[in-house]
């Protein structure tokens, strides 16, 4: 299901809708559904369960503020929903896994690709980590810029692009959370990874599966790859690369 590009406003949630959800139980209950998935499938990721403060940022962000209003009533089901403009808001599962696998601690530096409408910005500044968001579609990142002070979230920095090159400024950082595909490790967001320093990315072919990955650069610059488990992701869509 794909919507129609929305007037920006619409995509804040009006407090009538917001005030017909019972919000708290509803994410009590989606991240029930992340911890019996993360159990169910802790053979295959290597994370059977998780981390406390992981779990109260799940249960504390409201997603239903991050959807368009007639997706309220789905936004704490463990499910991708569309955002317009041919994008989706990742599934929870998949978002906690990842953030699971980065192993952050407060104050922490994360670089995020794709921040769509905030979401996961949120949910990692709920972790007391430093977080600079890339994302390349400007009505949703108009969105994001608006919604997250709004909501108590004004230290996130935001930046217009697809992230493939990274944001040097900012770097080195401690952790990056990419949320596009990509058939190997971009080279400039590597140089941009502290040693030590984990990345989540989906590796692969564009028009295939991918794996999602934790890449963890050690000491001498190598990469340790595991493989967590098979996703499909869009690819970057900053056009050719040099």
């Amino acid at each position: 299901m794909r919507l129609a590009a929305l007037p920006l406003l619409l995509l804040f949630m009006p407090p009538a809708v917001a005030q017909s959800l019972d919000e708290a139980a509803a994410r009590r209950a989606m991240v029930r559904q992340i911890e019996r998935s993360m159990e169910e499938l802790g053979s295959m990721t290597g994370f059977s369960s998780l981390s406390r403060p992981v779990l109260e940022a799940f249960g504390k962000v409201p997603r239903h503020r991050f959807v368009p209003p007639p997706l309220a009533e789905f936004a704490y089901r463990d499910t991708p929903l569309p955002l317009g403009h041919g994008q989706n808001l990742t599934q929870p599962f998949l978002l906690a896994l990842m953030t699971e696998a980065l192993a952050l601690k407060p104050g922490h530096r994360v670089f995020e690709t794709g921040t769509d409408t905030g979401y996961q910005a949120a949910i990692l500044a709920e972790l007391g980590v430093e977080v600079f968001s890339m994302e390349i579609v400007d009505p949703l990142l108009d969105i994001a810029r608006q919604l997250l002070p709004a909501l108590g979230y004004s230290r996130i920095r935001l930046q217009a692009g697809d992230g493939y090159y990274g944001w040097q400024e900012n770097g080195p950082y401690d952790a990056m959370m990419i949320k596009e595909s990509a058939v190997d490790i971009p080279g400039a967001l590597w140089q941009q990874l502290k040693p030590g320093g984990r990345m989540v990315i989906p590796l692969g072919p564009p028009d295939d599966g991918q794996m999602l990955t934790l890449v963890i650069k050690q000491p001498d610059g190598r990469s340790q790859r595991i493989p967590l488990m098979p996703v499909r992701f869009a690819p970057f869509q900053g056009g050719s690369r040099i």
